[in-house]
């Protein structure tokens, strides 16, 4: 028996584009991957998926999460040279619906569907409170923000550009590292450090605050050194990298009043789950001051579903299509 596949959902960034075909019971199908930067346009990696997965059978619907702001139907992506909207989508493959989101709103769907092994917790085991607002963020090419709020009526996303707001050091070693940042760029956003280019702004700053050389190229390099350990200044970045991110957690947190969890997801934060669940990201999520009582009573965890944008998509494809018959 033939599949029957009623619409596409996708996960488009900077880096990847990750799409995905939904089946008539709402599953999703036949994951692919495909480099950006190797493309023209978004419409470009449609088409060649859809060649390859359902040929000339029409889908209903597409919901595609994008890395960036969505501004009405139409995104211009912060960290690609692209541009789309949801009507040249409809006009291209002929969709009855188009659907563009953010790409942290998408894996703010998600959170709340996720099975516990997709789940990694940070820190203690604590039970969010009940209703309570969702938070996801993370790293990847840039840094996304978004909220989820639990209604009676359904899930309401909050997206956000939260990655651009202004980093706050912790400490004399960070005030220094931003000190550096902020003569080369102006103004030091979150994003400027916790990225994969920012990764590696990190490294450069913390060779200059300790007096040695950077000798390591760039971000995936001191990725893959930290990790195994080959090399001090990088495994260093990497715990600085970590406990940035649970201040920056933190933050967020108390703005949004985030009482239900946290969930850490993107591209980077998987890649050293060990070192997160290790205890800097913790300590520094719960140091608030005053607050700290508050923030230490909020779940956090990781996100390891190798496809969270798209099972958000994938709810939004289904109020799409309720809304369609």
């Amino acid at each position: 028996m033939k599949m029957v596949y009623t619409g596409l959902v996708g996960d488009v960034g900077g880096t990847n584009a990750r799409l995905a075909v939904v089946d008539s019971t709402g599953r999703i199908r036949n994951p692919k991957t495909y480099p950006a930067q190797e493309f023209g346009s978004l419409t470009e990696v449609i088409a060649e998926y859809l060649e390859a997965t359902v040929g000339r059978q029409r889908l209903l619907s597409a919901a595609i999460a994008v890395a960036g702001p969505v501004v009405d139907g139409e995104i211009e992506f912060t960290n690609l040279d692209w541009r789309v909207s949801e009507a040249e989508l409809i006009g291209a493959f002929e969709f009855h619906g188009a659907r563009l989101i953010n790409d942290f709103a998408a894996q703010a769907l998600a959170a709340p569907v996720l099975d516990a092994n997709d789940l990694r917790v940070i820190g203690p085991q604590i039970r969010g409170a009940q209703g309570a607002p969702l938070l996801v963020l993370g790293a990847g090419t840039g840094f996304g923000v978004s909220m989820v709020i639990r209604t009676d009526r359904g899930d309401i996303t909050v997206p956000s550009e939260g990655g651009h707001a202004s980093f706050a050091p912790y400490d004399g070693v960070e005030a220094a590292i931003w000190a550096s940042l902020r003569r080369t760029h102006g103004r030091v956003s979150i994003e400027r450090l916790l990225s994969g280019p920012g990764l590696y702004a990190l490294y450069r700053g913390l060779a200059d605050v300790r007096g040695v050389a950077a000798a390591l190229k760039d971000e995936k390099e001191v990725l893959a050194a930290g990790q195994r350990g080959e090399d001090a200044l990088a495994d260093e970045t990497l715990d600085r990298f970590c406990e940035i991110l649970g201040s920056v957690a933190g933050d967020i947190a108390l703005t949004c009043g985030a009482r239900g969890g946290v969930y850490v997801s993107g591209g980077i934060a998987p890649r050293m789950a060990d070192r997160l669940a290790s205890g800097g990201f913790r300590r520094r999520f719960e140091d608030k001051g005053r607050l700290s009582d508050f923030t230490r009573e909020i779940p956090t965890y990781l996100i390891v579903h190798p496809y969270a944008a798209l099972v958000g998509a994938a709810r939004v494809l289904e109020q799409m299509e309720g809304s369609l018959l």
